[in-house]
């Protein structure tokens, strides 16, 4: 028997279903009482996890007045469904949140927004944090390297340009791009710079000891490991929007709530993941605060991007009202780009849980997650005589493995997690999610396509939009030669740091 009861609360996502019982077809509601607890949305490709849930979860979640940070893999798809039920339900919110979207592929339709905007950077651990997610982003195999030396220099040497920058005339340069730029220079000219600044100066030593002590080779090799991924994200259109300000990720700030869609493109994955990582790991650091509207984190296809400090926030944002749902294919994956051991905090700390086919390991894992029942069995023997019946009681699997790797599309498995005053006492589910597919047919075809953002057309109706991406890319590294040429100066005019320049 399962949950026939509709449970409803100020932050539920309540999913209508049809299970199985006593040989006969019953109605009943899946009731995510508990959001906060966060979910996991598990399936192989077309089992139905986007269709049944993930779009589901930001429907009722717009329409109760969630801010909300999507990850769009295949964008538009989950950004179009959010911008069209933000425009039917904004009477759900106090103060209507703003629509915004990341997206390098196409400019005209995406703001511009600096994930290391200096305002929000408070000490030099928000630079490390941010360079190591960038970095971890570009080589996935780091993940599981982390604390090696050819994997914590090119770290620290990143987060101390990010810091240096937001020192520097008050952060005027600071953004993503300009540390890129920066780092790309002679270095030769980089650390002199940087260790003439007292709060930098500890975090360059092993660099300057291998420089001064002629360890060339070394130092080369810790400055190679650094550039050569991050070369991977020179591009003018990245630039443009890693370097504006529009808006910042404080989205569930309770005077200017927003509604954030990032997008990425499964063919340029490897190099978006890394910019849209340092926004994931600026917003969470954001959002998990006191004080603060009630937020939803989305993120569809979890493997295609790195998300440091995810273990974390589903540990501790439950107290300040942020619900996270992920979505990934199996759990093998998840421990190939996150490693054995953060993905298990991962599996282990969700409290609701949603599965389609899945295969192998994982449907094993899930099997003993919903434990044993009592089951009957009942054997006959029959001989030449007569025949008898017996039936015996065996502890046996109550969802085994071999059922959730043959579930239908639509059909999932799963359970769900209660509050002290809404008790469940059916959590386990094996029901099929009821979509109404004329309905979300109905309301697809009537969806406005997401608005351009910047027109790009000069007054006498000429597109400019290749020549202002391209002036800002050459503004950008035009700054950086700049602050370059006049910090060398600065440095051979000071008789207390000539020393740094050979």
């Amino acid at each position: 028997m399962q949950e026939t009861r509709l449970i409803e609360n100020e932050y539920s996502v309540n999913l209508p279903t049809r299970f199985y019982y006593q040989k006969k077809w019953n109605n009943g509601w899946i009731n995510i009482v508990n959001p906060f607890r966060a979910t996991i949305v598990l399936g192989t490709p077309g089992s139905g996890k986007s269709y049944a849930v993930v779009n589901n979860y930001i429907k009722q979640q717009i329409e109760k007045g969630f801010s909300m940070y999507i990850y769009d893999f295949k964008f538009d798809d989950l950004s179009t469904i959010a911008y069209n039920h933000l425009l039917k339900h904004q009477k759900a919110y106090d103060i209507v949140p703003k629509f915004y979207v990341i997206n390098f592929d196409d400019p005209r339709k995406s703001h511009r927004c600096n994930p290391i905007n200096p305002e929000f950077m408070t000490d030099i651990s928000d630079a490390y944090e941010s360079a190591y997610t960038i970095m971890l982003n570009l080589n996935k195999t780091w993940i599981q390297k982390q604390g090696d030396f050819f994997v914590e220099s090119p770290i620290i040497l990143l987060a101390a340009i990010i810091w240096y920058l937001k020192i520097y005339e008050n952060g005027k340069y600071c953004t993503f791009p300009h540390a890129i730029e920066f780092l790309c220079k002679r270095y030769e000219d980089i650390f002199p710079i940087l260790t003439s600044y007292s709060e930098l100066e500890n975090y360059l030593s092993p660099f300057m000891d291998a420089w001064q002590g002629g360890a060339a080779d070394q130092l080369q090799g810790q400055i190679a490991s650094a550039k050569i991924p991050l070369s991977r994200m020179i591009s003018p259109q990245l630039y443009w929007v890693m370097s504006g300000n529009d808006f910042s990720l404080d989205i569930n700030n309770p005077k200017e709530p927003k509604i954030l869609c990032v997008g990425n493109n499964p063919d340029r994955q490897n190099i978006y993941s890394a910019a849209l990582g340092l926004y994931n790991s600026r917003i969470m650091k954001l959002i998990n605060k006191k004080g603060k509207l009630k937020s939803s984190v989305i993120i569809d296809e979890l493997p295609t991007i790195y998300f440091r400090g995810l273990d974390n926030l589903i540990a501790t944002a439950r107290s300040n009202k942020v619900a996270v749902c992920l979505g990934f294919q199996d759990y093998s994956q998840l421990i190939r780009d996150y490693g054995d051991k953060e993905s298990k905090v991962i599996q282990n700390t969700v409290g609701n849980i949603f599965s389609g086919q899945v295969v192998g390991d994982t449907a094993k894992t899930l099997s003993e997650r919903f434990g044993k029942i009592l089951q009957k069995r009942q054997s006959m023997t029959i001989n030449k005589q007569d025949k008898s019946t017996s039936i015996s009681t065996q502890m046996d699997s109550l969802i085994p493995a071999s059922k959730i790797a043959n579930l239908t599309q639509g059909m999932f498995i799963g359970s769900v997690s209660d509050n002290f005053d809404e008790r469940i006492d059916q959590k386990i589910f094996h029901a099929e999610i009821v979509v109404d597919n004329a309905k979300v047919t109905a309301e697809t075809k009537a969806y406005h396509k997401i608005p351009t953002v910047v027109s790009f057309v000069n007054s006498e109706g000429i597109d400019t939009m290749t020549e202002t991406i391209d002036a800002n890319y050459k503004q950008i590294k035009a700054d950086i030669s700049d602050i370059v040429k006049l910090e060398i100066e600065r440095i051979k005019a000071d008789d207390n740091l000539k020393h740094l320049i050979k």
